[in-house]
């Protein structure tokens, strides 16, 4: 099931689906970000998620995702294929730009929902791509 979960999720992040992404959350969620701090709760996370549509444009390939036996932790390893559409404050000017960074998610499940995703990217990296 975590498996499933996971996948139902990214296939709803490649939609730009806030719902469907969402309806794969257990209510107590936690998304841990590359860098900040955590965001506690499926409404915090919906709040991110839609600056993130409003900031980037993004689909995730190559993707494998990975679960343990009993459907309690998954991973997954993607590639971030991805416009930069609108400046994040304190990150260089968005003016279109184009990047492609490999990136990973790391899960834990309950109920066959997420409670936690930790998301993984190099983001020197992706300075250095919209610099």
């Amino acid at each position: 099931m975590s498996r499933t979960t996971i996948a139902r999720y990214y296939e709803a992040f490649n939609r730009g689906d806030i719902e469907g992404m969402l309806a794969c959350l257990h209510e107590d969620f936690t998304h841990h970000v590359n860098e900040g701090a955590a965001r506690l709760g499926k409404a915090a996370f919906a709040d991110f998620c839609r600056h993130m549509s409003e900031t980037y444009r993004e689909t995730l390939t190559d993707m494998v995702i990975f679960a343990n036996d009993d459907g309690t932790r998954g991973a997954a390893e993607f590639t971030v294929n991805g416009t930069y559409l609108k400046t994040d404050p304190g990150l260089p000017e968005a003016r279109g730009q184009r990047y492609v960074l490999p990136a990973g998610g790391f899960f834990t499940l309950k109920d066959g929902l997420i409670t936690r995703v930790t998301t993984y990217y190099n983001l020197a990296d992706w300075i250095r791509q919209v610099s």
